[in-house]
């Protein structure tokens, strides 16, 4: 379980450290943008190392408010994977190209396996979303902002950009499976804005995704990157990051023990007829994870 940078905003980057640590969470993700602290792998192997908070994850500079950090496309993310490296980061997060991002674009998959190749960092692609003007959509993203059907050996999967585009996550990540590789725990609604709500305000079935991971024994990373910008008073951003930390943790742990129950379940029904209860083959096995959720919920206090 990693929190993102973003989800402090408009705190710096050099602020996440300390709320992560505070509040419980395993490390953290660092979106690179403006602030120099981001773009320091001195700076960040220093504020890792004092508050015991791993760099799992570096955000590259490919959103449309940092076109100007670091220079091209492709020079984004090299150096992405470059920092990713230095502060021992596993992940840089990238989205799909612009559509006036042409000839990077048409290299675009095979470009970041040469720098995965090269690092040994893993590149996933972000889903993204269509964008939408006077009822018509509008193509932003080359070749597509749906990562699922295109060429990526690995994919972030963001609920608030799904809920824009109106996808269904479940289904996204039974199609993805190896590919998933890293999750961005938030939530939205088809309203058409990029809301990065808390899990389980909007409409996306993010409970039922994350029991899913915990119920296939999914072992990519979790990360926090909700909006607290718009928060009224002092502690409701920690209230909030701390209820996204306990959702994902709590659903998890539902999803593990289920397939943990079912497994038990399958090992006592062939002891019972004679067979070896830790022989793994079962024809019988129950494929259907990700179902049947709707009784492990967490419950939250509306926040004022």
């Amino acid at each position: 379980m990693t929190l993102s940078s973003s989800s402090v905003f408009p705190l710096g980057t050099q602020d996440v450290f300390a709320m992560a640590e505070d509040l419980g969470y395993d490390g953290v993700e660092v979106m690179v943008t403006h602030n120099a602290w981001s773009q320091d792998p001195v700076k960040l192997n220093r504020l890792s190392e004092k508050h015991g908070m791993p760099i799992h994850s570096i955000h590259a500079p490919t959103l449309l408010f940092t076109q100007q950090v670091w220079g091209s496309a492709w020079n984004k993310l090299a150096k992405s994977a470059d920092l990713a490296r230095e502060v021992g980061a596993e992940v840089v997060v990238a989205h799909p190209p612009f559509r006036w991002q042409g000839n990077y674009a048409s290299g675009f998959a095979e470009g970041i396996r040469q720098i995965m190749d090269a690092t040994g960092v893993l590149i996933c692609v972000e889903n993204m979303y269509p964008w939408r003007a006077g009822g018509r959509e509008a193509k932003m993203y080359l070749p597509h902002w749906d990562p699922v059907p295109e060429d990526y050996d690995y994919v972030i999967w963001d609920f608030s950009h799904a809920a824009i585009a109106q996808e269904n996550s479940l289904d996204a990540f039974r199609s993805l499976g190896d590919r998933l590789r890293h999750v961005h725990l938030t939530d939205g609604t088809a309203n058409g804005k990029d809301e990065h709500m808390l899990p389980g305000d909007g409409d996306q079935p993010v409970a039922e995704c994350i029991e899913y991971l915990g119920e296939t024994g999914w072992d990519g990373a979790v990360c926090v990157e909700v909006g607290t910008r718009k928060t009224k008073y002092a502690g409701e951003r920690e209230e909030m990051l701390i209820y996204s930390l306990e959702f994902a943790r709590h659903h998890l742990a539902a999803g593990a023990a289920r397939s943990a129950a079912r497994s038990a379940a399958r090992s006592a029904a062939r002891s019972a007829a004679g067979g070896d209860p830790e022989d793994p083959e079962d024809p019988d096995t129950d494929q259907d994870t990700g179902q049947d959720t709707g009784q492990d919920t967490v419950e939250r206090s509306p926040l004022p």
